[in-house]
């Protein structure tokens, strides 16, 4: 299965409805018919293993829909109308992106002409249950891993990133015990945190976290030991679940790790972290460092771009 979400269409051509818009009274006192082209960009798969009409878009049901708008309320521009549409097919849970064409064949032009087309595309708002993950490397190029961790998690299918914060460096965290020599032949961490959404459920989305890990050479040898890479889930939704020895939420530590909640702080400033030892991340944020002041450093140097998530590719 790719990465990506697929973009497959569904096409409703030639739906013809007689409205009331237009700027000139005439138009709205007497009507005329307006056609209506619409492409619907949409996963199917899960359609095509069900065969079930409620795994896909029902396109009769958005007809009705459509017509009601371009019969309803009348409004003098196309561009308004072709909004109006785009805006009850984007409602639908499944629809994805939204290609709205609205003719006026008989629009009062006095010179010959064959049509007039308006023609608008509109995305779906990101849906889905706000979700922060941690990302962490001290092996390697620190700051390419990161780079090439945040592009697989772009790919994730139901994950969706729209931002990432600055990166900052700290010192690893190692088991008590840990002899010095090891410490000190240990790199310091880069850290980031990502934002976004997700509609997966959580232990769908710890399995994707833990596919991009093992991806970039992840090995648990050893308890907080060196790593290519750790990608955490810190917060779903702010749910707390304390009962599931696979994933606790929000994150137990991430309340006492400045390398999580300073770069959380820096790319959403309002973030509250729920659960015990919560509270503004903001607030958590200067608590530790001025506690700490070296615990963490920002790394303005390393740039970490969301990436485009249209290039598509494996996770």
């Amino acid at each position: 299965m790719s990465a990506d979400v697929a973009r497959d269409r569904v096409e409703l051509r030639g739906l013809r409805v007689r409205g009331r818009h237009g700027v000139l009274a005439a138009e709205r006192e007497l009507g005329q018919v307006f056609v209506v082209d619409l492409v619907l960009e949409l996963d199917t798969r899960a359609a095509a293993a069900s065969d079930d009409v409620l795994d896909t878009v029902h396109y009769g049901e958005v007809a009705e829909e459509v017509t009601a708008v371009v019969a309803g309320e009348p409004v003098a521009l196309l561009e308004r109308l072709a909004q109006r549409v785009a805006d009850v097919v984007l409602a639908r849970e499944r629809v994805l992106a939204v290609e709205v064409a609205v003719h006026k064949p008989a629009a009062p032009i006095t010179v010959a002409f064959e049509d007039v087309v308006v023609r608008v595309r509109r995305e779906a708002p990101p849906r889905g249950t706000p979700v922060v993950l941690a990302l962490g490397s001290d092996l390697g190029d620190r700051a390419e891993v990161l780079r090439s961790a945040v592009a697989a998690l772009a790919r994730v299918p139901g994950l969706h990133l729209t931002r990432v914060s600055p990166v900052v460096e700290s010192a690893p965290v190692r088991l008590p015990g840990t002899a010095a020599a090891e410490e000190a032949d240990q790199q310091p961490f880069l850290n980031a945190v990502v934002v976004g959404t997700t509609t997966l459920a959580p232990h769908d989305l710890l399995a994707a976290c833990l596919r991009v890990e093992a991806g970039h050479g992840r090995v648990r040898l050893e308890r907080w030991g060196p790593r290519t890479l750790d990608v955490d889930v810190v917060d779903l939704g702010g749910t707390v679940a304390r009962d599931d020895e696979r994933l606790l939420l929000p994150h137990p530590r991430a309340h006492e790790r400045p390398f999580v909640v300073v770069p959380w702080s820096l790319v959403d400033a309002g973030a509250v972290l729920a659960g015990p030892g919560g509270g503004p991340v903001g607030d958590l944020a200067s608590s530790l460092t001025a506690a700490d002041p070296d615990a963490v450093r920002v790394r303005a140097d390393v740039d970490l771009p969301l990436p485009d998530v249209a290039a598509g590719g494996a996770a």
